[in-house]
């Protein structure tokens, strides 16, 4: 995550009832709502099957290589990066997921694009990319960064394995369960872009460079879900291994909002801590992470965050500080949310568009 500090309080309250649950949301702040589960249009069967899909072992295997010494802390543009990539690549042939640009992977992000005297190499974006079999047009983006800050003048790797090894792992684990269920001939109906992107420490480089020259139409994009630190957890939660903070589900789209609510109410109760979505927040997340690319665009989007801790920023950012219980959770909410997104018969209406 782009490097920013400190913390605030307020949270979420949560009730459950038989069909449906009690909860204080940032579009309802005067109190608890009613979310109804009922609006959901997804077959619970299916959800349930491929969510099962996702197990902190894979997430666990997986991230002990991405965030290894072998890729020198995925530095934008250095070779440790480009391994890294060539790692996803390989990762999405191997699962017989189809490249998301025009036959490539990859997205070249040209040295030119990034901050003049910056020094950074050429660097590129991975895109691959399930085809929706009923609306194919419409794609919804499922995005983490794939880099972090190299290594120091000593040699000492920051390995980023919760920033964002976490989101690039999770997004691995989602592809598969698609995947699975393309197989199964279960869809998804609307195409879906797992788009990793690069120089988001750098400055959010790799998703403007997108949001500037989109594969797929912006006008045609449903939604951002963006996964940037998922795998820890902070001071405000060290004994809450159930919660997750979520950010910009309200910006744009009440109807997002709504739907994300009703996945993690019907389906796993985890606490949806909206401090950091306040306005005027101190921190300003909702500007620091990739998703905002899409936001300002106005494509609704949600930003999925364990909030910082410790080891942010240091070398210290390792694979064995990761809570991988809990990343499995939230990996689990982020594709059954998408889930719903995908297959239901309208796309979240934008009905908070910013003026450009």
């Amino acid at each position: 995550m782009k490097k920013y500090f400190a913390l605030l309080g307020l949270s979420l309250v949560a009730l459950s009832c038989n069909e449906s649950k009690k909860v204080v949301t940032p579009a309802q702040p005067e109190g608890p709502v009613i979310i109804d589960v009922t609006t959901l249009e997804s077959n619970d069967v299916d959800v349930r099957k491929y969510t099962n899909t996702i197990t902190e072992g894979e997430l666990k295997e997986m991230l002990y290589v991405y965030a290894s010494d072998e890729f020198e802390g995925r530095n934008t543009g250095d070779p440790g990066q480009k391994k890294a990539a060539a790692y996803l690549v390989n990762y999405y042939k191997e699962l017989d997921v189809q490249p998301g640009n025009n036959g490539d992977y990859y997205q070249i992000v040209p040295n030119t694009f990034f901050r003049k005297g910056s020094g950074l190499n050429d660097s590129e974006n991975v895109l691959a990319f399930i085809k929706g079999s009923e609306k194919p047009e419409e794609v919804l983006v499922l995005s983490a960064h794939l880099d972090h800050v190299g290594m120091d003048a000593k040699g000492n790797v920051y390995n980023g394995a919760d920033d964002d090894g976490s989101g690039t792992v999770a997004l691995l684990e989602i592809a598969e369960a698609f995947k699975q269920a393309v197989k199964d001939g279960k869809g998804p109906k609307r195409s879906i872009l797992f788009l990793h992107v690069t120089g988001e420490e750098k400055g959010l480089y790799g998703s403007k460079y997108y949001s500037e020259n989109p594969v797929y139409p912006l006008a045609n994009t449903i939604a951002d879900l963006n996964i940037d630190m998922i795998g820890r957890n902070d001071d405000a939660h060290k004994e809450d291994n159930n919660y997750v903070y979520l950010i910009g589900s309200d910006k744009l789209s009440t109807d997002l909002h709504n739907i994300s609510s009703a996945v993690n109410a019907k389906y796993f109760d985890i606490n949806l801590d909206y401090r950091y979505n306040v306005e005027n927040e101190p921190n300003r997340f909702y500007y620091r992470s990739d998703h905002y690319n899409f936001a300002k665009h106005n494509v609704p989007v949600i930003f999925y965050f364990n909030g910082t801790h410790d080891d942010y920023h240091k070398i210290s950012d390792t694979p064995d500080k990761i809570n991988y219980p809990l990343l499995e959770k939230r990996t689990k909410l982020v594709f059954a949310t998408a889930w719903e997104l995908a297959n239901r018969k309208e796309k979240p209406v934008v009905d908070k568009a910013e003026k450009e």
